[in-house]
């Protein structure tokens, strides 16, 4: 078989003529994902609650050459969903990738949160991207195919002192595998991306950085554009033999920080 080596790196590289929606968007990790998308070629819908700015990053992005747009959506709504992709069919017609991005955290213990601060985790971290799943699903499938990216975390591997998001991360891996099943002969893949400690300028003063760093194998926190050229891949035709798989992204933290910890702390190394 013969193999265009050129093309193969286009393809990485190139989103010319694809559209993606993009969750949790106006800023930090969203946000950068977005911009990576847009650069590539694609048009790409920035969705989120944060209207005021979401839509001056899509304003920056389409100024600077980029076919971007805004759309407040508040991923727990489903009629806000089918706002957004009737949106996008008016607009370009078609839709070949899904991110969803949106999620919050609640660091209460489970002793301390209430059942009302439990759901709404739930709700935007689960119920918001099943809901894209569903809606977004059909309209790929008219397309021809696409790519839904569902971004988890590494908390999706272990038990953390933050259980509302912890579970929802767990969550969303099972949602992952289970979308990706149902509609693998559809031509529509889904994936996750399970990210570490990303350091955006929403969290770089935190307390919890230090700790973290201290952790992780590489010793040092991963950056938001880092997660992006991952999303980028599984949104480009260079992964379209790849479905229902989990991509940890946490600088070794996950393969066994806590065993690096004993070494260190042991002698061993």
């Amino acid at each position: 078989m013969s193999v265009d080596f050129n093309e193969l790196l286009g393809a990485m590289n190139d989103l010319t003529g694809k559209t993606a929606i993009v969750t949790g968007a106006a800023r930090g990790q969203g946000a950068v994902e977005a911009e990576l998308l847009a650069t590539a070629g694609a048009s790409v819908l920035i969705c989120d609650v944060l209207e005021e700015d979401g839509a001056a990053l899509a304003e920056r992005l389409d100024g600077e050459g980029r076919d971007v747009r805004f759309l407040k959506l508040d991923v727990t709504e489903e009629a806000e969903w089918t706002v957004a992709l009737d949106m996008v069919r008016d607009w370009t017609g078609r839709l070949d990738v899904l991110v969803n991005n949106a999620g919050i955290i609640n660091r209460k213990i489970i002793a301390d949160m209430t059942i009302a601060e439990w759901r709404k985790v739930q709700d935007v971290n689960v119920t918001g991207a099943f809901i894209g799943v569903k809606l977004a699903s059909p309209m790929m499938q008219e397309a021809g195919g696409g790519s839904i990216i569902n971004i988890s975390s590494n908390s999706a591997f272990s038990g953390h002192y933050d259980p509302a998001y912890t579970a929802s991360k767990w969550a969303l891996r099972g949602l992952t595998r289970s979308a990706a099943m149902e509609y693998a002969e559809q031509g529509v893949r889904v994936n996750a991306i399970c990210p570490g400690l990303i350091v955006t300028d929403l969290n770089r003063e935190s307390p919890h950085l230090g700790p973290m760093i201290g952790m992780t194998p590489m010793n040092r926190p991963g950056e938001a554009h880092e997660v992006a050229q991952l999303v980028l891949y599984l949104a480009s035709d260079a992964s379209s033999f790849v479905t229902g798989e989990d991509f940890v992204i946490d600088g070794g933290f996950t393969a066994g920080a806590a065993y690096r910890r004993v070494a260190r702390e042991t002698g061993i190394i």
